[in-house]
């Protein structure tokens, strides 16, 4: 049976999110997008959310794992001090920057508008008495991270969090009780480095996705492309790097040296071919990328999106970058792609969405929707 609020692809276990629904999570209290699509757009001023709506779909999409929380404060470089088990202090992630301190029950919610969510909360007293909680421990209290997703609850003890004085001896960590994670691929604003560019392309070399990474660099250079592939030995410490062959260049070119823009392109390419039937995210979509080519990268992202079974969310502040998904979207109407624009109205963090019906009388009208 296909949860409320999904859309489960026929042939796949994956269920897209076809709504969204966030609270109590970092910067934001309360926040419902009543509709993604295939392909969703963010929008939105420096600060007002958009980052925080990908991290909390990454979250959900992980359902909660504890690697998964950490990595993402380590990412974003969220440590508070604490002491490793010889007394030494130590810089550990932050799990409390995960909460929205406006939120009294200090408890994030994160899922569609309907069906089942993910829930996180902190409780820093254990109730000895919760059958639900099995852990060894020396003291009376310890501060936890409480995952529940429908009938799974897996308790986590956080070092940095905890009460003073506390000691844990052994947890177990039941992340098997928690529903499969869903297949996700993150991209941020940067261009991506060697080594992940590698580790991609590992996964899609000799499968139908290679064809698609060429695709991706033939958008800027046309029929001169003719394949691409990565070199070298990091067991030698020369590292590993994406080259490609040109009509034109009788050797192979390094990837890089054609410019941040098509890296950038040839990294949203890999990822999309290695993440079939689950979620790309892409924070500042345009990052590179020059104008004159939103839409025909757009057009890539959304056909492949579609062929794959991707469900894809981005954001982005770039009015050329909205433009060229508009354009995009009309020209591919099998695919559902929508413009969300986060703001603040009456003192509410709102979400208004745009099919790609609404963004063409936008920009006839020549409406600001960043």
């Amino acid at each position: 049976m296909t949860d409320l609020g999904k859309t489960q692809d026929a042939g796949t276990g994956f269920s897209r999110l076809e709504s969204l629904s966030i609270s109590g999570f970092r910067g934001i209290d309360q926040l419902t997008i009543p509709r993604l699509g295939r392909v969703a757009l963010i929008a939105g001023k420096n600060g007002i959310g958009k980052t925080t709506v990908l991290d909390a779909v990454r979250i959900y999409a992980a359902r909660g794992r504890f690697d998964a929380l950490r990595e993402l404060l380590t990412h974003r470089e969220e440590f508070a001090p604490g002491r490793n088990e010889e007394g030494d202090r130590v810089d550990v992630p932050n799990f409390d920057s995960l909460f929205n301190r406006t939120n009294a029950r200090h408890t994030i919610e994160i899922g569609p508008s309907c069906g089942p969510a993910l829930e996180v909360q902190y409780w820093e007293e254990v109730p000895f008495d919760d059958e639900a909680i099995d852990l060894t421990i020396d003291t009376d209290s310890a501060a936890l991270l409480v995952v529940s997703f429908g009938d799974a609850r897996v308790s986590y003890p956080v070092p940095e969090l905890a009460l003073a004085g506390s000691r844990r001896r052994h947890v177990p960590r039941d992340q098997e009780k928690l529903p499969a994670p869903i297949r996700l691929e993150s991209l941020g604003s940067a261009t991506l480095p060697n080594k992940h560019l590698a580790r991609l392309w590992d996964e899609v070399a000799l499968t139908d996705g290679e064809e698609l990474v060429v695709e991706a660099l033939r958008l800027v250079y046309g029929e001169r492309v003719k394949r691409a592939a990565v070199i070298g030995d990091d067991f030698r410490n020369v590292g590993r790097r994406v080259v490609v062959k040109l009509s034109d260049h009788s050797n192979p070119v390094p990837l890089k040296s054609l410019g941040d823009g098509v890296t950038r392109m040839f990294g949203v390419a890999l990822a999309m071919a290695d993440c079939q039937d689950g979620i790309l995210l892409l924070d500042e979509a345009e990052n590179g990328i020059h104008y004159s080519l939103q839409s025909k990268f757009w057009g890539m992202v959304l056909q492949a999106a579609e062929a794959h079974n991707i469900q894809v969310l981005a954001t982005t502040h770039s009015k050329d970058c909205i433009d060229g998904f508009a354009t995009a979207a009309l020209a591919h109407p099998e695919v559902e792609g929508n413009l969300v624009r986060i703001g603040w109205r009456k003192g509410e963090l709102r979400a208004v969405e745009y099919s790609a019906e609404d963004l063409e009388t936008v920009a006839e009208q020549n409406f600001e929707v960043r």
